[in-house]
């Protein structure tokens, strides 16, 4: 399989396939993605993106982000799906730079948990669906991209270690994040100095917190989001692979592929 391209127009897209499971398995590369908003392809990225086979995209932002800065290029012909999975919009940004902002934004992600119950599931069916490539994006692919890959890694069996090193990927691309935010503020300062970052802290915080209120993560997706078992077989039988005849106990498995920097 070869690796995703480095795109010029995204700063944070990266293939979820590589992380090693508790049973000894890999998640597969080359059959899901997560992205920053994919309607910032343009030019050459068309072409490279094309060549990755990708034939469904879910997008989670708003609709009212959609009609202000467009959605994936229709020219690419993918099945679109908008599933907007945060419903109390906040600005980061502006977030107080003397609160806790890893534990402000786990109680951000934790509302999404929770009123983003028929968009999750929803985009969870999708995904153990797709007979073909498939990507998830939001605007900056870091918060509510973050939550969704965190549920499908931990589904498929994927620790802790290695969800919260996928999630702090996304500190690669912070600096581009920052910059695009002050493109679009005329060159402004965000008011909050953490704008953009993603220390693995934060998901750990996430993780934590579901497992308090439902037992588990998979006790959260089959409870609360309800999700039925069927779902997550068919989850694993698709983005899971192989065998590892010597499982290494505590490994952190292989590194996906990194950030366009």
């Amino acid at each position: 399989m070869t690796t995703p391209p480095d795109f010029a127009t995204l700063c944070n897209f990266r293939d979820l396939g590589g992380w090693r499971t508790g049973d000894g398995r890999t998640v597969a590369r080359g059959r899901l993605y997560r992205s920053d908003s994919l309607a910032k392809l343009a030019g050459d990225d068309l072409e490279r993106f094309a060549a990755l086979g990708v034939r469904t995209v879910i997008d989670l932002r708003y609709p009212w982000e959609i009609a202000d800065r467009g959605r994936a290029p229709e020219s690419l012909g993918v099945t679109w799906h908008n599933l907007s999975i945060e419903h109390r919009p906040y600005v980061q940004a502006d977030i107080d730079p003397d609160v806790d902002p890893w534990r402000h934004l786990a109680d951000r992600y934790a509302e999404v948990a929770e009123d983003g119950v028929a968009e999750l599931r929803r985009a969870l069916e999708v995904i153990a669906d797709g007979e073909h490539p498939l990507v998830f994006h939001c605007a900056s692919g870091k918060d509510r991209t973050g939550l969704l890959a965190a549920l499908v890694l931990s589904l498929l069996g994927v620790d802790d270690d290695q969800i919260a090193a996928d999630f702090a990927l996304t500190e690669h691309a912070t600096d581009r994040l920052v910059a695009e935010w002050r493109d679009r503020n005329g060159g402004a300062t965000p008011g909050w100095p953490a704008y953009g970052r993603a220390p693995a802290e934060i998901i750990r915080l996430v993780l934590a917190d579901l497992r308090a209120a439902h037992g588990s993560v998979r006790g959260y997706v089959t409870g609360r989001l309800g999700v039925g078992e069927e779902t997550i077989d068919a989850l694993r039988a698709r983005l899971l692979t192989g065998t590892n005849p010597l499982p290494t106990q505590g490994t952190t498995g292989s590194t996906p592929t990194t950030l366009t920097r």
